[in-house]
C-alpha cells in the first residue's frame, strides 16, 4: 500500500528555529519610533521580555529551542505531512499535493508554536500576566493554552466581528483560564474612542492590538504578546517547514511550490522560510522552490498595499515598521477568515516580497469556501477559513497542471481545522456569504494617513 502519511519521531522535533535574516540579501529595514529615531530595545522591554527582543533583532541563522518549550511541543509535534491522494484523484491532476496538518495542536492551529515559546520567555522574566489580541481566535486560544502551561494570567481583546461569529473560540479561551473582551471595548481609551465614533464598530486586528498594547504599557505587572508579524513570531513558526523538509525526504519528494495563508505572515513564514534557506544556497539539487503567500482579496496587503513605513496597530502605539500595508486605520470587510483581516504584513515577509524572493496572490472568500468543502469531501478534514486560502491556490495550480500535464509537487500549510467555523460553512451552503470587496476609496484614504519617516 502506497504511504500517504509521513511521520517523524518525537526525537526528530527540531532543536533549533531557523532565522531567515541570516540568508536575506539585505538586512531588515530598521524600526522607528514616533521621534523618527530607531527604537532601542530597552524601550520595547516595557512590554516584551528581553529574550524575545534579542530574537527580534538577531541575525544568527539558528536559535536554540529551550527544552521546556520542546517538552510542551511533544504534546502534538511533530505534526504529520500527508499526501492528498484523494484530492488529486478528484481533480484529475498529475500534480502531487501534500499538506502539513497543524490542526492537531491543542488549540487546533499553528499558533501554539509561538505561543508556548512566548509564554516560556515571559515566565522566565517573572511575568505573570499577558494581554493580547485575536481575530478568529486561533491565537487567543493558543496563548490562553500556553499561559495555562506556565501559570500566566491572560486577557484577550477579540475583534468584535469574530467575537460574535466564533463563540466556541471564546469558550476555548475561557476553558484555559483566559478573560475574553470584545474589541473595541470600553476598558481602554482606544476602545472608547472608536466606540464614540461608531457604537457598532466591528473591530479590526489593528484596534485590538492597540487595546492590548495600551493596557500592557499601563501596568508594570503585564507584558504584551503578539501572534504574528514580528520577527520572533516568524522565527518560532519555522518549526513547521523544518519538520516538513525532513518529511519530504522520507517521502522521496520535494516541493516545486509552497502555499500558505498570509495575514500577518506567521503561517507563511513558518512553512516557507526554511525552504528559502535552500533557495538562497542555490536550491536542493539545483531546484528552487516557489514560495506563494495567499491572502484574502478583501484585505490584500501584499498584492494591493503600499511598501511603506506604518504602525502595526490602529492607534499608533506600536513602533513604525516597513511593510506592505493598506494603512493602519483601514477597516477590512468582515470576512470569516478573521485571522487574515490585518492591514499590514510581516516586515520580513514584506521585504522578501519586495525583493522578488517570494510570490503573493489574493483569492476571494466564496472560492476559498468552495475549495474547503472540496478538500473536506476528499480528505476528510474540514479546514479553517484561513487554511482554505492556501488550499484554493494549490487547487488552482493543480488544475493548471492538469491542462499542461506537469507533475508538480505542491505543499500546503494547512494551518488549522474549521471545527469552530461551522456557522461560516452553513452560511456558505445557504448562499448567505459574499466576496466582501474592499473599498478603493477607503484604501486610498487610509494610505494618506501613513506616518512620515525620514
Amino acid at each position: 500500500m502506497e504511504p500517504l502519511r509521513f511521520n517523524l519521531e518525537q526525537s526528530d522535533i527540531p532543536t533549533h528555529w531557523y532565522n531567515v535574516v541570516a540568508d536575506m540579501p539585505k538586512p531588515p529595514a530598521p524600526t522607528f519610533g514616533p521621534d523618527n529615531k530607531p527604537v532601542p530595545l530597552e524601550k520595547m522591554a516595557a512590554i516584551f521580555p528581553m529574550a524575545l527582543l534579542e530574537q527580534e533583532v538577531s541575525a544568527e541563522r539558528w536559535i536554540a529551542i529551550p527544552e521546556p518549550v520542546r517538552e510542551i511541543y511533544r504534546l502534538w509535534r511533530p505534526s504529520p505531512l500527508i499526501r492528498a491522494k484523494r484530492l488529486e484523484e478528484l481533480l484529475g491532476t498529475p500534480a502531487r499535493i501534500y499538506y502539513k496538518n497543524e490542526g492537531v495542536s491543542p488549540a487546533g492551529s499553528h499558533k501554539p508554536n509561538t505561543a508556548v515559546a512566548q509564554a516560556y520567555y515571559n515566565s522566565q522574566a517573572g511575568i505573570r500576566r499577558l494581554t493580547t489580541e485575536t481575530g478568529a481566535g486561533q491565537w487567543g486560544s493558543s496563548i490562553a493554552f500556553a499561559g495555562q502551561m506556565f501559570g500566566i494570567e491572560v486577557r484577550v481583546f477579540m475583534v468584535r466581528v469574530s467575537y460574535q461569529q466564533k463563540p466556541f473560540r471564546r469558550s476555548m479561551m475561557r476553558t484555559w483560564g483566559a478573560e475574553v473582551i470584545a474589541s473595541p471595548s470600553s476598558l481602554t481609551q482606544t476602545g472608547r474612542d472608536y466606540l464614540a465614533k461608531d457604537s457598532e464598530n466591528p473591530g479590526s486586528l489593528g484596534i485590538a492590538i492597540s487595546e492590548a498594547v495600551e493596557e500592557a504599557a499601563s501596568r508594570a505587572d503585564t507584558n504584551y504578546a503578539l501572534g504574528s508579524v514580528l520577527n520572533h513570531v516568524a522565527l518560532h513558526q519555522t518549526i513547521i517547514g523544518l519538520e516538513a523538509k525532513k518529511q519530504f525526504d522520507l517521502a522521496g519528494d520535494w516541493p516545486d511550490m509552497v502555499f500558505a495563508p498570509c495575514g500577518g505572515g506567521s503561517s507563511f513564514a513558518g512553512a516557507a522560510f526554511p525552504f528559502l534557506a535552500d533557495n538562497a544556497a542555490g536550491g536542493k539539487n539545483g531546484k528552487l522552490v516557489r514560495l506563494v503567500a495567499v491572502e484574502p482579496a478583501s484585505c490584500p496587503s501584499l498584492t494591493k498595499g503600499l511598501y511603506a513605513y506604518d504602525y502595526g496597530d490602529a492607534s499608533g502605539f506600536t513602533p513604525i515598521m516597513k511593510m506592505y500595508t493598506l494603512g493602519h486605520d483601514f477597516m477590512p470587510p468582515g470576512i470569516h477568515a478573521g485571522g487574515l483581516r490585518y492591514h499590514g504584513n510581516s516586515p520580513l515577509v514584506s521585504q522578501l516580497y519586495h525583493e522578488g524572493l517570494i510570490e503573493a496572490i489574493s483569492v476571494p472568500q466564496l472560492a476559498t469556501f468552495e475549495s474547503g468543502v472540496m478538500f473536506a469531501r476528499a480528505e476528510g478534514i474540514i479546514p479553517a477559513p484561513e487554511s482554505n486560502h492556501a488550499i484554493r491556490a494549490a487547487i488552482d495550480e493543480a488544475l493548471r497542471c492538469k491542462e499542461t500535464g506537469e507533475a508538480k509537487t505542491l505543499f500546503v500549510n494547512l494551518t488549522g481545522h474549521g471545527h469552530f467555523d461551522m456557522a461560516a460553512y452553513d452560511r456558505y451552503f445557504d448562499g448567505a456569504l459574499d466576496d466582501h470587496p474592499y473599498s478603493e476609496e477607503a484604501l486610498s484614504t487610509s494610505l494618506r494617513h501613513l506616518p512620515q519617516v525620514g
